[in-house]
C-alpha cells in the first residue's frame, strides 16, 4: 500500500467541528451511566475542604477521567483527548486537563478510600448489567499480587527504592477475580510506598477481595491464589473467615524440605501440559512434571495452636536443566530436582488443583495491561493523587471488559488494546436532524456488527 497522490496535492488542516476521534466512547460510557457511575461518586465522594471548587461535580471529573482512559489516555495532559472536534455536542460536562489534575490533587487518603466503594460498587454494577463473570455461581478464583511501577520524578511522594537496586517505584497491590471462562477483571487496588513489604496490609486487602467478589456474583466456590509473598497466617485467616478456600505458593523453608523429603518415590505422579510453560525459577519452558501431594500438613507451626492451619501441601517438581544428565561417560547416580510447592484446601483431585494454581499466572497479564496504558505513567508527584488514578484505571478496565463481555465471545476474552482497536476508536462524523444527533461511522469498518450490537444493546431497554 502506498499514497495515492503526492505531499504537494494532500492539503491538511484541522478544521471539521464535526469529528469524533474516538465514536466507540458512545456505547462505552452509556453503558457506565446505566451502572451508575454518576451517581454512585455523587453518593460516595466528598471532597470537603478541598480548594479552588476542586471537590465541585466529582461526578463529572471522575466519568471525564474514566473516558479519557478508556480512549487510551495515560496522564493528566492526554485527557485533552475529550477536547475536540463535536465531542461537546455529544457529551456533556466536559472538564479540561487542568480541572482535572486539581481534582486529583484534592484527594487525601479518606478520599482514595471512598473512591475504593465507587469502585467495588461499580463491578457489582457492571457484573449485574453484563456477562462479565460467566459461571461466577459455581467457582471463582481471586488473584493477589503486588507489582512495582518505575517512577522517575525526584519529589514523587511515596516513591522509594525497594527490591531493585537503584530504581524508584512506588509498590501497588491488586487484586482480580476470574472464573473458568472469562478473563479477569479488578476486586481492588491499593498504592504504596516503594519498600513496603509485598504482604503488608495483605489480610485486611485480602478479606476486602474477597467481600467484593461476593457482590460480583460470586456466589459458589472462591478459591484465593497468591505467590509466596502472601504466605502468613493472617492471609490464610481471612481467607477461612470469608468462606473461601486458599491456595497460596509456600517457598522452601525447613519444614517444607522436610516434608517434601519424606515423599516416598511412588507417590509421584506425572503431568504433561499441552503446551509448555515457563519455569518461576528459570524462566525455561517446560513440558512435564511430576506432582505429589501431602495430605495433612500442618503449617505455622511455631505459633500457637489456634494460628497453625492444617491443610494439602502439593509439590510439583521439574528437572533441573542446569544439572546435566550425563557427564562424560558416566551418567547420573540420581536425578537433580527443582520443587515448587504450594498449600491449599482446594477440594479438587492433586492434578486439577495444581493445574488451576498455575493459573495464577493469570494476574500477570493485567498487569502487563496497566502498565501498557494508564499506569504507563503515574502522573502526578501527590501519592493520593496517583493512588485515584490508580483506582480510576480499575474502573475504566473493569468498564471496558464488560464492554467486550457485552459485544461478542471474541470481544469478551480480547485485550484491552483490542478493544480500544475495534470498538474505541472508531471516527465518525456527526449530523442534526429534527434535534437528534446522527453518527456517522465508516463504511466497512471490519468490525461493524460487533459495534452495532454493542450499541443496541446499551441503548436498548434495560434488562
Amino acid at each position: 500500500m502506498q499514497v495515492s497522490h503526492t505531499l504537494a496535492a494532500v492539503p491538511v488542516v484541522f478544521d471539521d467541528r464535526n469529528l469524533i476521534a474516538s465514536a466507540g466512547l458512545v456505547p462505552v460510557m452509556r453503558l457506565a451511566e446505566r451502572c451508575g457511575l454518576s451517581r454512585l461518586v455523587t453518593e460516595k465522594v466528598k471532597l470537603t475542604g478541598a480548594k479552588n471548587g476542586a471537590g465541585a461535580s466529582a461526578d463529572a471529573k471522575v466519568t471525564g477521567i474514566v473516558a479519557g482512559m478508556a480512549a487510551g489516555a495515560d496522564s493528566i495532559d492526554d485527557l485533552h483527548i475529550l477536547r475536540h472536534g463535536a465531542m461537546p455536542a455529544v457529551f456533556t460536562g466536559i472538564r479540561a486537563p487542568s480541572t482535572l489534575g486539581t481534582f486529583l490533587r484534592a484527594f487525601t487518603h479518606g478520599h482514595a478510600l471512598q473512591l475504593h466503594a465507587v469502585h467495588r460498587r461499580f463491578l457489582a454494577e457492571l457484573a449485574t448489567h453484563s456477562p462479565l463473570l460467566p459461571g461466577s455461581g459455581e467457582k471463582a478464583f481471586i488473584d493477589v499480587d503486588s507489582t512495582h511501577k518505575r517512577v522517575y520524578g525526584r519529589a514523587k511522594q511515596g516513591a522509594e527504592y525497594g527490591r531493585f537496586k537503584g530504581i524508584r517505584t512506588l509498590h501497588p497491590l491488586l487484586a482480580t477475580i476470574c472464573t473458568p471462562h472469562s478473563r479477569p477483571v479488578i476486586a481492588g487496588v491499593r498504592m504504596r510506598r516503594g519498600k513496603a513489604a509485598d504482604s503488608r496490609g495483605a489480610p485486611k486487602f485480602v478479606s476486602e477481595a474477597l467481600a467484593t467478589a461476593a457482590e460480583a456474583g460470586c456466589t459458589g466456590t472462591r478459591i484465593l491464589r497468591a505467590d509466596s509473598q502472601f504466605y502468613n497466617a493472617g492471609v490464610i485467616a481471612a481467607c477461612r473467615r470469608a468462606g473461601s478456600h486458599f491456595s497460596i505458593t509456600t517457598g522452601m523453608n525447613p519444614s517444607i524440605k522436610r516434608a517434601i523429603h519424606s515423599i516416598p518415590d511412588q507417590a509421584w505422579q506425572q503431568i504433561t501440559y499441552p503446551t509448555a510453560v515457563p519455569d518461576p525459577e528459570t524462566g525455561e519452558l517446560i513440558s512435564d512434571a511430576e506432582v505429589a501431594e501431602i495430605p495433612a500438613y500442618t503449617a505455622f507451626a511455631s505459633r500457637k495452636k489456634s494460628e497453625r492451619v492444617t491443610a494439602r501441601l502439593i509439590v510439583r517438581r521439574v528437572r533441573d536443566l542446569a544439572k546435566p544428565t550425563v557427564v562424560g561417560d558416566q551418567g547420573e547416580l540420581f536425578p537433580v530436582w527443582r520443587h515448587h510447592p504450594f498449600f491449599t484446601d482446594n477440594p479438587a483431585q492433586t492434578l486439577q488443583a495444581e493445574r488451576e494454581h498455575r493459573h495464577h499466572a493469570v494476574v500477570e497479564q493485567v498487569i502487563a495491561d496497566s502498565k501498557a496504558g494508564a499506569l504507563a505513567h503515574l502522573p502526578s508527584g501527590h501519592f493520593n493523587a496517583n493512588a485515584a488514578w490508580l483506582t480510576l484505571w480499575a474502573m475504566t478496565y473493569n468498564l471496558l471488559r464488560a464492554t467486550g463481555a457485552l459485544t461478542s465471545a471474541f470481544h469478551a476474552k480480547a485485550t484491552t488494546a483490542t478493544l480500544r482497536t475495534h470498538l474505541v476508536h472508531v471516527p465518525a462524523r456527526t449530523a442534526r436532524s429534527a434535534r437528534r444527533i446522527t453518527l456517522h461511522l465508516p463504511h466497512n469498518w471490519p468490525w461493524q456488527h460487533a459495534w452495532t450490537h454493542l450499541f443496541d444493546t446499551v441503548h436498548g431497554p434495560a434488562g
